[in-house]
């Protein structure tokens, strides 16, 4: 009797296999339940499980009007990057980093409270705009999980109880919608440093890049092209002024360069003879060398862009989304 169980063995083995495949699951299919119900196949897995490392994201966030614009070309753009977030990626927590907050120049700040008030950061604006809400939580465990990563990586840094500004809660409002896309998990916002040092900023993201392994996104807003002294210039006429289109296409060209290339070409876009006009003070462009920075070996891309007046939107995605 086991000398016929041994021989009969490999062949089973190779029936299973044989039913097993996804070319010839029809005619597993078709087989009688009786003999079907002694062959199984894997359960599916869930995409996050599977997925090695979370994307990295750039918001172009605009101003604190963006949540109400709902006509504006951005505002579906948002929306659909936060129902990739939320659907697609469905991470277990967001670290921001925020064109609106430069701690000091070589020092890091990091919200390590449980909650997250929001700072009305701006001035002139309608009496609803100081009424904005953005529920959300913070977590002190990834905020001391941050503040080792970044010393290990030689960056001084410290947990501080603080809000969340416009830079992040009226982008957020569009891609995180409380009603139709909520945001859920944990948020935790991170400073930028108080200078305009791209090698500084890509090495800071580089030190927060193993988040990525957790299943944590990191998503770092700011705009592509920031220039608040030509509003007026501008004021009233979508059309760009130049260096809003040829900074923010240098700006693609050097994001989406090789990996191994492109802190390089990114740095050297910051000394461009339109970098001053497109960006007076670079504190909405640092956002986008933390992302490159976090991003590590995969490529940037750039997911849409919208040169508008003295401002641009680009929007830009580093690492791949399992489908």
């Amino acid at each position: 009797m086991w000398r016929h169980f041994f021989l009969t063995l490999p062949i089973a083995v190779l029936i299973v296999a044989f039913l097993q495949t996804s070319a010839l699951r029809s005619l597993r299919d078709s087989l009688p339940l009786f003999v079907k119900k002694h062959f199984t196949t894997a359960a599916p897995t869930n995409p996050s499980a599977t997925m090695t490392k979370t994307p990295v994201y750039f918001f172009s966030h605009g101003g604190p009007d963006v949540q109400y614009r709902t006509e504006h070309p951005v505002y579906p753009i948002l929306q659909s990057i936060g129902r990739e977030i939320t659907q697609k990626v469905r991470p277990k927590a967001v670290v921001v980093f925020s064109a609106h907050w430069q701690s000091t120049p070589k020092e890091i700040h990091l919200n390590n409270a449980v909650t997250n008030p929001l700072i009305y950061d701006f001035y002139g604006f309608p009496p609803e705009f100081y009424k904005a809400t953005f529920p959300s939580t913070g977590s002190p465990e990834i905020a001391s999980q941050i503040i080792d990563l970044l010393t290990k990586a030689g960056i001084p840094a410290k947990g501080v109880a603080r809000g969340l500004d416009h830079g992040v809660f009226s982008g957020f409002n569009v891609a995180f919608h409380q009603k139709n896309n909520p945001l859920t998990v944990p948020l935790v916002q991170v400073s930028l440093f108080d200078n305009e040092n791209p090698t500084a900023h890509y090495a800071l993201g580089r030190a927060v890049s193993s988040l990525r392994d957790q299943n944590i996104v990191i998503i770092c807003t700011g705009m592509t092209v920031h220039n608040l002294r030509d509003l007026r210039r501008s004021f009233g006429s979508p059309k760009p002024l130049p260096y809003a289109v040829s900074f923010d296409n240098a700006l693609k060209e050097a994001v989406e360069a090789d990996a191994k290339e492109r802190e390089e070409k990114m740095k050297r876009v910051c000394q461009r003879p339109d970098a001053r006009e497109a960006h007076p003070w670079m504190d909405h462009l640092m956002p986008l060398y933390i992302a490159a920075g976090a991003a590590g070996d995969d490529v940037g891309k750039q997911t849409w862009t919208m040169q508008e007046g003295s401002f641009a939107w680009a929007q830009y995605r580093f690492g791949d989304v399992l489908e």
